[in-house]
């Protein structure tokens, strides 16, 4: 039996709508021979796999942790190993805070070939489908991607510093820091600058709540809002309720 090449290739899946994922994506799970994937990659996905792969869930569900990331990097070398290609299958892209670089990192001086086939990043993708632009002449001329909560569960000291600018600020993993994230916009005297949660972004189970700083946090509790979910704050929000308003103005015009 011909030995196969240790590989690993880390692929993004995109933010959660399965026709947002790449051709090139699709061509390496054809080619895998093992599949290690998380919870938040559809799971309609796995049928691009190639049928003889092994799949194997990584993932965190109900706050429980299948396997910790020390446990991943060792399996990842294993099954490079002893099967050849392995793919491991990240939600959004595997560079924005997916810890695929840490990945490739560990299989790498494990003497393992390593690739990467980059994704679409929920942080785009989920503001972009409730047609909130990160960046819109007149109202935002750069944005922050952050996360909410750092390796030592703090709140990261970005947010902060984002707080201060005129910037459209896209928080991930951010929701248990709702609160400090809000008080730190209020120091900043940002009181009505409107606010975005995506809960499911691009999915069919897509909840969203709009307020401003101020409101944001009673719009969660009304609307049940939780993980996983996109925090968006900025000007740019304002962008969605304008097309909302156009395109009840032409129903109102084709019903006259």
């Amino acid at each position: 039996m011909k030995v196969k090449t240790p590989k690993l290739t880390v692929v993004g899946a995109g933010p959660g709508d399965v026709d947002l994922i790449t051709i090139k994506a699709i061509k390496v799970l054809k080619s895998a021979d093992v599949v290690l994937y998380d919870a938040l990659v559809n799971a309609d996905l796995l049928a691009y796999v190639n049928p003889n792969a092994e799949l194997i869930f990584v993932g965190k569900r109900l706050g429980c942790y299948k396997y910790e990331q020390e446990q991943i990097n060792d399996l990842i070398v294993a099954r490079a190993k002893s099967h050849g290609h392995v793919v491991r299958l990240k939600g959004g892209d595997p560079f924005i805070f997916g810890r695929g670089a840490e990945e490739m990192e560990f299989a790498a001086n494990e003497n393992i070939k390593v690739a990467v086939v980059p994704g679409i990043s929920s942080s785009l993708a989920v503001p972009a489908y409730q047609n909130i632009p990160l960046t819109k002449r007149g109202s935002a001329e750069s944005f922050w991607v952050i996360t909410g909560t750092t390796k030592e569960h703090q709140i990261s000291g970005d947010v902060k510093l984002a707080a201060k600018s005129n910037a459209t600020v896209v928080v991930l993993m951010g929701m248990s820091k709702l609160p400090q994230i809000v008080k730190l916009f209020q120091n900043e005297r940002k009181n009505n600058l409107p606010v975005a949660i995506i809960q499911d972004g691009t999915t069919s189970r897509e909840k969203v709540g709009v307020g401003t700083v101020d409101s944001i946090l009673e719009v969660v509790q009304e609307k049940k809002l939780s993980n996983p979910a996109i925090i968006v704050l900025g000007e740019v929000v304002n962008h969605r309720a304008i097309l909302q308003s156009v395109s009840q103005a032409q129903l109102s015009s084709i019903a006259v």
